[in-house]
C-alpha cells in the first residue's frame, strides 16, 4: 500500500512530535520542582519545529538547554510552577490545535476516497 500522506501531514506530524516533547520537558520540570540544584529545561519550540522540518532523517532529537534567567531557590532549584503551569497550557493547546488540523487532513482524505460522496 502506498503512503497517503500529504505534505500537509508530514509537517503536522513533526509539529505534534515537537509539542509532545516540549509536554515531557515541561512534566518533568514541574517533577522535579522539590529537587535540589535542579536547572529547568526547554526547547525553543518554534527553532526545534524548523530543525524539525529541515531533518528529513525522521530520527529528530530537539536540542534541550536550561533556562536561563529564572530565580533560583538557595537549594540552587530555579523551577517555576507558575512558568511550567503555563507552558504546559500552552503546549497542550498547540498539541490539540495540530490534531485537529491533522483530523481535518484525514477527513479530505477521506472525502476524496469516497469520491465526495458524505459518509457518517
Amino acid at each position: 500500500m502506498k503512503d497517503v500522506s500529504t505534505p500537509l501531514m508530514n509537517l503536522l506530524e513533526k509539529f505534534l512530535d515537537v509539542a509532545a516533547q516540549r509536554h515531557d520537558l515541561v512534566v518533568g520540570n514541574m517533577a522535579n520542582v522539590d529537587t535540589p540544584a535542579y536547572q529547568t529545561k526547554d526547547i525553543d519550540f518554534r527553532g526545534e519545529l524548523q530543525r524539525a522540518v529541515a531533518d528529513g532523517s525522521g530520527n529528530f532529537l530537539p536540542v534541550v538547554r536550561s533556562v536561563r534567567g529564572l530565580l533560583a531557590r538557595p537549594d540552587g532549584n530555579n523551577v517555576s510552577m507558575d512558568r511550567e503551569g503555563l507552558l504546559l497550557a500552552e503546549t497542550q493547546m498547540q498539541f490539540n490545535l495540530g490534531v485537529q488540523f491533522m483530523r481535518h487532513e484525514f477527513q479530505s482524505l477521506l472525502y476524496a476516497i469516497n469520491e465526495g460522496n458524505k459518509t457518517t
